[in-house]
């Protein structure tokens, strides 16, 4: 009996530190889709979550890239949320199949409204339409998540390779051969905001599947050490 006893401890810790650690893991300001064909259109979305037990997340600052930039960005409105967006211009227009571009979006902040925001234990997603995406390895798009009580979370550290991952890591977006085939347009996005009421969900993302993976990896050792235990528990009754 002790032997069983034994085993099903052992077995809600594993499960308890692997589930423990997926949601450690998920806990950061990523961009989905991790990674998007070069000259495609996208939606890119940064998933916001609330780390904080008591405040509330009230503003996101996105930085996009400008070397090399995005030449088309449009937001998508976020009920409860302004949103205001900084160009620049550009040294030398860029040439696209909607003529040229002589200025680029270099950085979209969204603040929520009197009495809104992101909780504790809730996540955002804010959207944007974006493209053509540059030829270029990986876009990095450094992010300030604010909160009520005036902490400011800065996702702006970039891991280098062979390294592990930085505490706050910047989202980024991998960027792949372009593809062969014509890129299918990306849900239309509005750059007006619109009326109250702030929302948490969206679009799934890759650090998600992730810590599910881990999560299920952790019930499946648990089942196995109760296995175990019953086993051993078996043949202490037939010794008996």
């Amino acid at each position: 009996m002790r032997l069983f006893q034994r085993a099903l401890v052992c077995a809600v810790g594993a499960a308890a530190v692997v589930v423990v650690g997926a949601a450690a893991a998920s806990a950061h300001v990523v961009v989905t889709p991790s990674s998007a064909p070069a000259g495609s259109s996208q939606q890119l979305s940064f998933r916001v979550p609330n780390e904080q037990d008591n405040a509330t997340t009230v503003k996101l600052t996105v930085a996009f890239p400008d070397n090399p930039p995005i030449p088309s960005v449009a937001v998508r409105p976020v009920p409860g949320w302004t949103v205001q967006t900084t160009t620049k211009n550009l040294a030398q227009p860029i040439k696209t199949d909607d003529g040229e571009v002589s200025d680029y979006v270099s950085e979209v902040t969204w603040t929520a409204g009197a009495g809104g925001g992101i909780a504790p234990g809730q996540y955002q997603d804010f959207d944007v339409s974006a493209g053509p995406i540059p030829d270029t390895p990986t876009l990095t798009f450094k992010a300030l998540q604010t909160y009520s009580n005036g902490d400011v979370v800065r996702w702006i550290e970039q891991s280098a390779p062979g390294q592990p991952e930085p505490d706050n890591p910047a989202p980024t977006l991998q960027v792949t051969a372009a593809s062969a085939t014509p890129n299918a347009s990306p849900a239309a996005a509005q750059s007006t905001v619109g009326a109250a009421g702030s929302s948490s969900g969206g679009s799934s993302s890759s650090s998600d599947t992730a810590a599910v993976a881990l999560a299920v990896a952790g019930v499946v050792v648990a089942v196995a050490a109760l296995g175990v235990g019953g086993v051993a528990f078996a043949r202490t009754r037939r010794r008996g």
